[in-house]
């Protein structure tokens, strides 16, 4: 969407994308780039971004819905497409007729999804997944040989490849990875051991490949990284070279001057220590605006300048105290990126609030006009 109906919107520089997935397509050397998509491409929008990042050499993507993938296909995007958890039967003929990756990994579904394919008259591609300590989903690894067998069985089926997901690769002092790691690297010896290995085996997500753990992986499932957020607080020096690509801005649609003593939004809750100049910004939390932001010292920029979010965050609109600054309707504020030499991002709201920055980008709704632009300074 690049036309705003409204004082709000959400500007995704699709040049941030491009230029992200080439630093990280570098970094990943003999290993393919899946660019995980996603969560409407975790609140960039799914299709742009998956374009951009197969322009700039990303070789797949990855959903989590075969919705997700049906809209890619829709949008005659034709690149391989892994969807990373098993779906309800229902959605079977579908992912068939999209020719698109399935993950499987009971042995109920893989009969149930194998049969669907043999009715239609083709081969589905079918990635395996184990969990090797996430516990999450997947198969256990003490039954995932006898996976690989059943699904090598079925002639309507093709095991085109198995991977695991990191529980920690963002924490890089816990242990756990490595232990994951290991299973996985003897699972996947075991394979070797009896010329089952598939054509793609993969581990790594983006915290895995800014922090180099590739060595068993020929597919990286890049998400967060491709946005240009780092994937956690401990990674942020590994991320450096990363663009965000996403901004959220406003316009001021009021502008109101009080005196000290005065509350503010719902509940009064906030009384001016001092007279101030407030701006309304028409976002709230059906936009994305987490309610209680004002609670831990939420910020927006405005004239260059961070001003701090007065009184609870209400559904459509928040309230800005601007102290003595001179604002007027239509002033120009931003709530996440940059303005003058401030910038606020989307892990500095998450660190507020004791959440992550994929919280955040995913949560701004969809209300909230996508401006796309490419290569913006």
């Amino acid at each position: 969407m690049n036309s705003i109906n409204r004082w709000a919107w959400a500007e995704v520089d699709l040049g941030a994308i491009k230029a992200n997935v080439d630093v990280l397509v570098k970094k990943a050397g003999r290993a393919q780039i899946w660019a995980t998509v996603k969560a409407n491409g975790y609140g960039h929008g799914a299709v742009e971004v998956a374009r951009a990042a197969l322009s700039a050499g990303a070789g797949g993507l990855c959903v989590a819905l075969a919705d997700e993938a049906h809209q890619l296909r829709q949008a005659k995007i034709l690149a391989p497409i892994l969807i990373v958890s098993e779906q309800p039967e229902i959605a079977f003929e579908q992912m068939l007729r999209d020719e698109v990756v399935a993950t499987l990994y009971n042995e109920t579904t893989i009969n149930k999804y194998s049969a669907v394919a043999e009715r239609l008259g083709v081969v589905g591609k079918v990635h395996l997944k184990v969990d090797t300590g996430m516990h999450r989903v997947g198969v256990p690894v003490a039954d995932a040989m006898a996976r690989v067998e059943q699904i090598n069985a079925i002639d309507s089926l093709q095991l085109d490849g198995i991977y695991t997901h990191f529980a920690t690769a963002d924490l890089p002092s816990h242990d756990a990875t490595a232990m994951q790691q290991r299973r996985f690297d003897e699972l996947v010896a075991e394979l070797d051991r009896k010329k089952l290995r598939p054509k793609h085996v993969h581990t790594s997500n983006s915290a895995a490949l800014l922090r180099n753990l590739t060595a068993t992986t020929d597919i990286v499932r890049v998400g967060i990284a491709i946005y240009g957020i780092a994937p956690s607080n401990e990674t942020e020096d590994v991320a450096g070279r990363l663009r965000p690509a996403m901004s959220l801005q406003a316009r001021v649609s009021h502008v109101q001057h009080l005196a000290a003593g005065e509350g503010v939004s719902y509940g009064l809750r906030k009384k001016l220590e001092r007279s101030a100049n407030i701006a309304t910004l028409p976002l709230g939390y059906a936009d994305g605006v987490p309610r209680r932001l004002w609670s831990v010292g939420g910020e927006v920029l405005i004239g260059g300048k961070r001003c701090p979010i007065i009184g609870v965050v209400t559904m459509d609109q928040l309230m800005v105290d601007c102290g003595d600054a001179e604002i007027k309707i239509g002033d120009h504020a931003v709530l996440i990126g940059s303005q003058g030499n401030e910038t606020i991002s989307a892990n500095e709201i998450a660190n507020r609030l004791e959440t992550i920055g994929y919280e955040i980008v995913c949560g701004i709704g969809a209300r909230v006009p996508r401006v796309y632009v490419e290569n913006k300074a």
